[in-house]
């Protein structure tokens, strides 16, 4: 192996691994939540007659988001991640999602961007990477990554 791919592996390494170590105490949460959903619909003191539902969340996965959102771990420009590597469906996210090495950090951010940032119109987005165990997937390979390159974190 070449220094200098080392070196950037480290450096990759040293990019992610204080805002993963952040955000990968809400695993056991997110394992424990998979496949459940994590939200319900208001329908406090008769609003359905006059009003239309709106989503309640789980008070665990609001704190999840804000985290991640005061992190480093969010790309704007995530639907680029998408285009360039053809991500069109659930089942498509969590493929690539298994093949990412540390090389690939970017395409974890990519996906983990989709759900948080576009769970802010798109409240549901929230919900269905909980259910689908996108947001367990990509934490936890985040997590595997930076600890094959250094040293193991604790959740």
């Amino acid at each position: 192996m070449e220094k200098e791919d080392i070196a950037y592996r480290q450096q990759i390494v040293n990019e992610y691994k204080t805002d993963i170590e952040r955000v990968i105490r809400y695993l056991p949460w997110l394992e424990e939540k998979a496949g459940q959903n994590v939200s319900e619909a208001f329908e406090g003191s008769g609003i359905k007659e006059s009003s239309i539902t709106f989503p309640v969340y789980d008070s665990t996965l609001m704190s999840f988001i804000k985290e991640v959102q005061r992190t480093g771990l969010l790309d704007r420009n995530y639907v680029y991640v998408y285009s360039r590597n053809r991500i069109r469906t659930v089942a498509d996210e969590l493929q690539i999602i298994d093949r990412c090495g540390i090389m690939e950090m970017d395409i974890l951010k990519g996906i983990l961007s989709k759900y948080v940032m576009g769970g802010m119109t798109k409240g549901r987005l929230w919900t269905e990477a909980v259910y689908n165990q996108v947001f367990l997937k990509v934490l936890t390979k985040m997590k595997e990554n930076i600890e094959f390159w250094d040293k193991p974190m604790t959740t």
